[in-house]
């Protein structure tokens, strides 16, 4: 904290005696004055022992006429000097905890014991209070009686207003801060013309909630009744960030006061809204749709300043807190589209519940990625709506700090306490808030303490857990009232006006629910905007003419083969003053005998290849993940590193002029915040390859909520779609129950509808092909990719030039023996255990064998599959061959789908690892045994 007493005011004037050019211009002329009063030189001035400098200076009496003994004017200095030093003192006490003593809480019922900032805390007496100090802030000093100092601080610290900034490294943006709280009146006396907006707002979000209520009776609509002012809040936030160039806001909320929100700030249609409560055209969600507390919209705004902004509410499940890497993500997105790489032109606001926001991991991953390069958005504004209550729990029972905020002090940002039943408070708090966040492009939190005038939900009753609260409640005049109060006191309103302003919006909100009886529910709209060429729903087929089935189809995927070899050389290619590991240069030279056809295409180059292709033909790529640049598995190198400097080279730089970008992110240590920043971007950019990848693919557990509530379900629930990429490494090869599944099972019992895309290659072209595939397909799901780990290097899993000319990706890959009329059995499998069936069979010469591979459990259609049984003579026993446990990867599904006889014309059974609990052994040994005993009941069951 910058505090200034006589020892800085020295070091200042020496600095100045150097050079007078090197202080500020104020502390220039505060110097010059002194000389000039004192009819010296400044040079004359600094000569003087510190006890005969100007008393201005350090706030003496008078010279001191020599030592102690000498009259005791010394020790009167010295005196002088304490008190100075304790006033200092008690400065930095305000500015770090005064908060602690800001009267916060509307209903006044908090215990929280408050800090201390009397005199005594400090060294100081009553008798001091006369005494004349110096208090500085910044490069500003005046000299101030203690008395009216501490009456100052208390004003600018404790009443309605908490600032928690202290824990700010950098002290000048703790300078910047305390400069905007000292250097202006605590609340400045709004213009006639916000209050007057404050008030309407006020009055819209009171009634709205008083009408639904009584329209309604006993409907959830999770009331925003005792935080009202959210909706004045957003109101000025948003008008303040159009004024400062802003044109894109996403929000995301939870479901209290959401309905409000779409009303009063959003802008849609109340009569939509009541149509909903009616329900009346419910067969259009049989099956899908979503509850109205849990919707979102868009609109393109004008705000009261005449800015126009789009507003984009994010649809979110009641998973509090999920949506916040989403609505990231989603602005994100926008901003790399649109070229505001500078970030300015866009904002997030992320609405928080209070309980929610110190309970829930994902809030610390979202908090985490605010400063990262690859996850930076120019700063989210973060309102906590604060109740003081979770559900019934009271925040003495809800957390283990102080405040519900204390999560953000992980960062550099300051936190903003107010009493959400100071309008005026609110108004100061968002102005400075917006300010900051334009300035430092840093987050910045607001914890709008409020109550709960309701219980949860409209059929609770909160009094049984928190009686005496309740009770506050019931005494407490709603905040339009008080406020409205307020305004005829100052004479800035008549009651008359104020009561004209409830009246007509009572009268809007009567028509707009006239008109909603008329009204059938409004279907979700279809996509529109960027997503207008993209579709959803079900995959095309084709049912009348199975042998042209158009999801067996791929749009155009290949590449030329002196292409792929031109652009492999490029990839191979550094910069002529970059210096890369020789291990490095080994693998670009690989890729050049790959290029001249003299080795074939491994993996990571197959995977190059795609993102180099599709880059240049105008696809962004956005890959992120843990260590996604090397690769978990040292494979891929996308971003090299001079071994002399260090500096970074991306393999995909300067492949065309006209190439999109290309960006590889290593993402910090989380699943759910960092899946769920890509799943936003992916909302938000469907021209673009978005790809989150796992570090092992059972560690996307760690994001079911983002799997489950966000992917899977999007567009049956809000009519959503994404084409996201999950990149999952998966395969049994002995490391153990967390490095070798990827839970198969869990997302092919998610699928349905044709909802998401289910594969696990098993060739480089594949991959190739599915990964252009996802880009080039109008059809847009996303995509669960099953990669590999010992299959990057497996001397069979590769591929060749021409493939990626002249294939596609096959959904089926058939077995490729001749006679297949001489086939006993036919094994069908996924993945790496191919490989060992192949290797076993040729073995054992095993030629009476069919192996049949399935790349893409899902979606896959009935005729797809028995094209490729066709073949088989009736009765010939399939097994389906998997690693994992029979109750996990894909046999459930498939035993569930096809039963125990294919088409009736192939019996059915499975082989695989007994049931289990765990995906797999963390013996080595035991996975070896296990293995060999799998491959030997696949050939002689």
């Amino acid at each position: 904290m910058a505090c200034y007493n006589a020892t800085y005011v020295e070091r200042l004037l020496q600095k100045y005696l150097d050079d007078r050019e090197a202080v500020p211009e104020n502390w220039r002329a505060f110097f010059d004055r002194e000389a000039e009063e004192n009819g010296v030189s400044a040079a004359e001035l600094g000569s003087r022992p510190p006890s005969f400098r100007p008393r201005s200076i350090f706030g003496e009496t008078g010279p001191a006429p020599g030592p102690a003994t000498a009259g005791g004017g010394t020790v009167g200095n010295v005196k002088l000097q304490k008190v100075q030093y304790a006033s200092d003192q008690l400065v930095n006490g305000y500015r770090s905890r005064g908060h602690f003593n800001a009267k916060l809480d509307p209903l006044n019922i908090k215990n929280k014991k408050a800090t201390n900032l009397s005199l005594e805390a400090f060294g100081l007496a009553r008798s001091d209070l006369d005494q004349r100090v110096y208090y500085s802030s910044g490069d500003k000093i005046e000299q101030i009686v203690l008395e009216d100092l501490i009456k100052r601080l208390d004003d600018l610290y404790c009443k309605h207003i908490g600032y928690q900034f202290t824990h700010i490294d950098e002290t000048d943006v703790q300078q910047w801060i305390i400069d905007r709280i000292e250097h202006q009146s605590h609340i400045k006396e709004l213009p006639n013309s916000v209050q007057r907006q404050i008030l309407q707002r006020l009055t819209e979000a009171t009634v709205f909630e008083e009408f639904v209520r009584k329209k309604y009776v006993g409907a959830k609509t999770f009331s925003l009744f005792g935080s009202e002012m959210l909706i004045a809040m957003l109101d000025l936030l948003i008008d303040r960030a159009a004024s400062n160039h802003v044109r894109e806001v996403v929000l995301g909320m939870p479901h209290r006061g959401r309905l409000n929100v779409l009303t009063n700030i959003i802008g849609q249609p109340a009569r939509e809204l009541f149509a909903q409560f009616n329900d009346v055209d419910f067969h259009q969600f049989l099956g899908g749709g979503d509850v109205k507390y849990h919707l979102g919209n868009s609109v393109d705004k004008k705000t009261t300043s005449g800015n126009e902004v789009h507003l984009s509410l994010c649809f979110n499940p009641s998973h509090l807190e999920f949506i916040n890497p989403v609505a990231l993500g989603r602005l994100r997105a926008k901003q790399d589209r649109t070229g505001d790489d500078q970030r300015r032109r866009g904002m997030a606001v992320l609405i928080h519940g209070d309980a929610a926001f110190i309970g829930e991991g994902v809030v610390q991953e979202t908090l985490n990625l605010s400063q990262l390069e690859g996850y930076k958005v120019g700063g989210t504004v973060h309102i906590i709506v604060n109740n003081q209550i979770g559900f019934t729990t009271s925040y003495d029972d809800s957390r283990s700090t102080r405040y519900c905020t204390d999560i953000a002090r992980m960062l550099q940002i300051p936190i903003f306490h107010v009493n959400g039943d100071d309008p005026e408070a609110v108004a100061d708090v968002v102005s400075m808030a917006m300010d900051f966040r334009e300035k430092f492009q840093r987050d910045v939190i607001i914890d709008l303490v409020c109550y709960r005038r309701l219980g949860h939900n409209e059929a609770d009753e909160p009094s049984f857990t928190q009686p005496m609260m309740y009770k506050a409640i019931d005494k407490q005049l709603p905040i339009r009232d008080s406020y409205l109060n307020r305004l005829v006191e100052q004479n800035r309103i008549s009651p008359e006006e104020a009561n004209a302003i409830s009246d007509e919006y009572q009268e809007f909100l009567k028509k707009e629910y006239d008109i909603a009886q008329e009204m059938k529910e409004r279907s979700l709209r279809r996509p529109e905007g960027v997503w207008e060429e993209f579709a959803g729903g079900l995959e095309p087929t084709n049912d009348e003419d199975p042998e042209h089935d158009p999801a067996d189809e791929c749009p155009e995927t290949r590449i030329p083969i002196d292409r792929s070899a031109e652009i492999l050389r490029m990839l191979a290619t550094v910069p002529e003053d970059f210096h890369r590991n020789r291990k490095l240069t080994r693998i670009a030279d690989q890729r050049r005998e790959m290029a001249d056809g003299h080795r074939s295409l491994d993996w990571a180059a197959a995977e190059a290849l795609a993102f180099a292709t599709l880059s240049m033909e105008g696809h962004r790529i956005r890959l992120s993940g843990q260590d996604s640049q090397r690769g978990t598995f040292n494979q891929r190198h996308s971003v090299l590193h001079d071994i002399n400097d260090g500096h970074e080279h991306c393999i995909f730089t300067n492949l065309s002029q006209k190439q999109a970008p290309v960006e590889i992110v290593n993402s910090p240590l989380s699943e759910a915040g960092v899946l769920g920043f890509d799943y936003g971007y992916s909302l938000d950019y469907p021209n673009a390859l978005v790809a989150w990848e796992a570090q092992f693919g059972d560690f996307s557990n760690a994001a079911q909520v983002i799997i489950d509530q966000f992917m899977a379900s999007a567009e049956d629930k809000w009519r959503r779609l994404s084409g996201l990429v999950l990149m999952l490494p998966h395969g049994y090869e002995g490391q153990g129950p967390e490095h070798s599944s990827a839970r198969l099972e869990r997302f092919l019992w998610l699928a349905a509808e044709d909802n998401i895309q289910v594969a696990i290659p098993t060739t480089p072209a594949q991959y190739f092909h599915i990964l252009r595939r996802q880009m080039k397909r109008t059809w847009k799901k996303p995509l669960i990719l099953f990669t590999p780990k010992s299959l990057l290097r497996h001397p069979a899993a590769v591929s060749s030039l021409e493939e990626l000319a002249n294939n596609k990706f096959e959904r089926i890959i058939r077995d490729t023996r001749e006679n297949p009329e001489t086939t006993s059995r036919v094994i069908m499998c996924s993945g790496k255990v191919y490989y060992d069936l192949a290797h076993y069979r040729d073995e054992h010469q095993r030629h009476d064998v069919a192996i049949i591979r399935v790349e893409q459990p899902y979606p896959l259609k009935n005729h797809t599959v028995q094209a490729v049984l066709d073949q088989y003579q009736d009765g010939v026993p399939l097994y389906w061959v998997q690693e994992e446990p029979d109750n996990m990867g894909v046999w459930p599904y498939w035993k569930l789908r096809y039963g125990h006889r294919m088409f009736e014309r192939f019996p059915l059974s499975v082989i695989a690892r007994e049931t289990s609990s765990s995906p797999a052994t963390g013996s080595k040994a035991a996975h070896e045994y296990e293995q060999q005993q799998l491959l030997e009941r696949a050939f002689n069951t």
